[in-house]
């Protein structure tokens, strides 16, 4: 081969070996335009990775470059335009698989096309893109198959978010290793994977690997090469590792969109570390992306859509906390009325529904805004393991969610990292005005005045706080004190005073940006102002997003 050119036949094959399997040839020219791409997707008989001889090509199979979705033909094959930057991917169907890196159990799905590399220029911090050359004459998918059912779980991360090596011990500990035992098909990243420093993606992925199931990640607002101009060049570092902005995959009869809704509106070279502005916002693109695999998808199969930044939140509408062009993406979304979409990003636990009047025309859409697997950034107290308790702003554990699938039909449950009961309810006492001041958390003990014991003269000013972890305007909450009967929680919006309590004491243990924040899981509940003095026990029943049960109990003393 002569030196700076090609040989005349090149083959790349999306195989077992380094992610994504980028080529590197000779230094070439970019390629402004868009180039046709083509290759097939075959049946991997022997594992390797490699079509042989006797390699048969998989039929209508999608393939898509982030916008056209193509199907490959009765031999596999498959051809699609793509433009430096973009990257080339299949769709992995029902019944069949992907192959797995070993060490890291992320799937190798994708060809980046990004034939001159990051360029040097831009001054990354960390690695972009190598040069892959011109493209090859065939882009190859493997597939082996597998059994897959209709009823089958996933686990739900979100915001692992560590700012520092230790923190990703803490991932580690306080929440993989509380996967042990979960029965799941697969597992999901909904973006934050770091927290800028991109340098911990290799560690960090070794200890995800270990949970042993395939693992698709979308990117965050901190997973940005943050020295990029625009757009353009801030997943780079993303792309190497993971393959893809934008991707999917279906299992059993269900299709997953794995989106990057997190805009970059560019440097800022006054803020620390130049970390400039960004927004939730899907484009024309992805949107189109949305519309051509449903097009390919049955109308009555369900649909999950993952990404970071929430269609709604309580923390505000503001495109740094929201995604604010929710309508257009709900309008793509339409066709099909079985849906649910996974966030991220507050580190808040939130369920939010989208019906015709917001943009959504097929039914109701379901929104969830997951528990961070950082809770409030690995803040707060040690716990015996030397672990933050890093309670969230709304009351909220950290940990991660399991989805259970059947058929169209789902649930999602909350996994606490700090809770070998799992449970997914707390109440306290909230008995006193000026309960939040220094001067009166000083006079008192840790946790009295959230569990009492009252006095006969409180009795009437004391409300019951039940913080349901997970609950939505669908969940219901009903009390009974003694032997009296069940009676209606009122839902609120408000501070739970267990959080004011654990931050005003733990001052020092917390990140400097976290503070107390209204909750949307929140039921109050005055006492009997007929309570008499004596013990009493408080029960608190709930009905959660799904119509599962729940109970919590507490002993009240009056005195």
């Amino acid at each position: 081969m002569t030196e700076g050119r090609h040989p005349i036949t090149r083959r790349t094959v999306l195989g077992t070996s380094a992610a994504f399997a980028l080529v590197a040839p000779t230094v070439h020219a970019q390629t402004a335009v868009a180039a046709t791409a083509k290759g097939t997707v075959f049946e991997d008989t022997d594992g390797t990775g490699k079509p042989g001889p006797a390699s048969k090509g998989v039929a209508d199979v999608m393939v898509s470059n982030g916008l056209d979705v193509t199907k490959t033909d009765a031999d596999g094959r498959w051809s699609l335009p793509v433009a430096p930057g973009q990257s080339l991917f299949v769709i992995k169907p029902r019944g069949w698989s992907l192959p797995i890196d070993e060490a890291t159990q992320l799937p190798h799905f994708a060809y980046v096309h990004q034939p001159d590399g990051t360029p040097a220029d831009l001054g990354l911090r960390f690695p972009g893109l190598p040069a892959t050359g011109p493209l090859p004459d065939s882009i190859d998918f493997p597939l082996r198959r597998a059994a897959e059912p209709d009823q089958f779980n996933a686990i739900l991360f979100t915001d692992p978010q560590p700012e520092s090596l230790a923190e990703v011990g803490y991932i580690r500990d306080d929440v993989v290793a509380q996967t042990e035992g979960v029965e799941a098909a697969f597992g999901v990243t909904t973006g934050d994977l770091m927290f800028d420093d991109l340098s911990f993606y290799p560690r960090y992925n070794r200890i995800v690997g270990t949970i042993g199931l395939p693992w698709f990640n979308c990117p965050g607002n901190h997973d940005m090469n943050l020295e990029a101009p625009d757009n353009i060049h801030s997943r780079d570092t993303f792309k190497r590792v993971f393959g893809a902005r934008d991707m999917a995959f279906q299992y059993g009869g269900v299709t997953v969109l794995m989106l990057d809704n997190v805009e970059y509106l560019g440097t800022d070279p006054t803020k620390p570390n130049a970390f400039g502005k960004y927004r939730g916002f899907f484009d024309d693109r992805q949107l189109g992306f949305i519309r051509n695999v449903l097009a390919n998808v049955p109308i009555d199969s369900l649909v999950v859509y993952c990404f970071h930044i929430p269609l709604r939140t309580l923390a505000g509408t503001d495109g740094a906390f929201a995604t604010v062009n929710v309508k257009d993406f709900l309008a793509a979304i339409s066709s099909h009325p079985n849906s649910v979409s996974f966030s991220g990003h507050t580190h808040t636990s939130e369920h939010w529904y989208f019906g015709a009047d917001q943009g959504f025309t097929g039914g109701t859409h379901h929104h969830q805004v997951l528990a961070a697997v950082s809770g409030s950034w690995w803040s707060g107290p040690f716990d015996e393991r030397g672990i933050p308790v890093t309670l969230q702003s709304d009351g909220a554990p950290n940990g991660f969610h399991v989805l259970a699938v059947d058929g169209a039909r789902y649930t999602t449950t909350l996994v606490p990292a700090h809770d070998p009961n799992r449970a997914q309810l707390r109440l306290v006492l909230d008995s006193q005005v000026h309960r939040d001041g220094p001067e009166v958390m000083r006079d008192y003990h840790t946790g009295t005045l959230l569990s009492g014991p009252i006095a006969r003269a409180a009795v009437a000013s004391t409300r019951v706080v039940a913080n349901f972890f997970t609950g939505g305007p669908r969940s219901k909450l009903e009390i009974s004190v003694g032997r009296g009967a069940f009676s209606p929680m009122t839902k609120v919006e408000r501070i739970d005073p267990f959080v004011t309590e654990v931050y005003t004491r733990n001052e020092t243990t917390k990140k400097p940006w976290v503070t107390a924040a209204k909750s949307s899981h929140v039921w109050q509940a005055g006492l009997p102002a007929d309570l008499r003095r004596g013990t009493h026990r408080v029960t608190v029943r709930a009905i959660d997003e799904y119509g599962r049960s729940h109970t919590a109990r507490m002993v009240l003393e009056v005195v």
